[in-house]
């Protein structure tokens, strides 16, 4: 039986417009500053929206060569790999158990994570910043950001986490538990590599959101361990008048986080996937 191709209706048109939209509306801006870092100041006066004619590029050539730059990007690095193997870790040893063990406070205990995707970072800045300051006395450190921020990053990845690993097939645990084959040796050697593309998943969005962060790296750290996003502030206060250097060091925040989102958006999706279908 042949199967006729749906004609293109008004309804799919007008999912193509809604996506059009919001593919302009999300990569404008992006492309705006990127274009923008290859103009001069004058050309920006001048004519706004236009393009670069000629192309300049002392604005990121300035930027790359400043050693600030890359001390900010430094610090973004080691704070985001931080959270990320802590959010990782913790994650999928909290998501498992919720997923393959049956006890009395499961779906209570579940619930304790879903409800933390609505509570945000900020509501507990203060009580945040007394605790990593005064009682941890990690001010001004990696780990005191990035603590934090992998414990924020916790109710995402067991929410994904969890279906993921309750779609895996039952029988592979009891075979290797046949074959003599411990809770804990089957968890890092069966369960942990067949969740590679969810650990992938909530890896990334566990590293993207790090290296974002602005407010907690804003209060806790100083100086030489001021993150990317603290430093196009910075940048952007000391060079107000040059906002086309302003672009290129924005642009060039931007970049590892979107070459990173990019390279894995398949497993992402996939991982996505294999949670939903959980």
């Amino acid at each position: 039986m042949i199967r006729r191709a749906r004609p293109f209706g008004s309804g799919s048109l007008l999912v193509y417009l809604l996506a059009l939209v919001a593919v302009i509306v999300t990569l404008g801006p992006v492309v705006y500053g990127a274009l923008g870092g290859f103009r001069s100041n004058e050309q920006l006066a001048r004519d706004p929206s236009g393009l670069p004619d000629p192309w300049v590029f002392s604005n990121y050539t300035a930027v790359l060569t400043k050693e600030a730059f890359w001390r900010y990007a430094l610090n973004s690095s080691i704070v985001a790999l931080i959270t990320t193997a802590v959010a990782v870790l913790f994650g999928v040893m909290a998501a498992y158990p919720l997923a393959r063990y049956q006890f009395k406070a499961r779906e209570p205990l579940f619930m304790v994570f879903v409800l933390g995707l609505l509570f945000p970072a900020a509501v507990a800045i203060i009580p945040l910043f007394i605790l990593v300051t005064r009682d941890l006395h990690m001010a001004n450190s990696w780990w005191g950001v990035a603590l934090p921020q992998a414990a924020f990053a916790l109710p995402i990845t067991v929410v994904i986490l969890r279906p993921f690993l309750m779609a895996i097939p039952k029988e592979l645990e009891e075979a290797a538990l046949m074959d003599g084959a411990s809770r804990i040796g089957i968890f890092w050697r069966l369960v942990i590599p067949l969740s590679v593309p969810a650990l992938v998943t909530v890896g990334v969005l566990a590293f993207v959101t790090s290296w974002n962060a602005y407010l907690l790296p804003l209060l806790l750290l100083q100086d030489d361990m001021r993150t990317l996003p603290l430093g196009v502030a910075d940048y952007s206060s000391e060079h107000s008048s040059d906002t086309a250097g302003v672009l290129a060091f924005t642009t060039l925040a931007m970049i590892p986080a979107l070459i990173l989102f990019l390279a894995m958006q398949r497993r992402i999706v996939s991982g996505l996937q294999g949670a939903v279908k959980g």
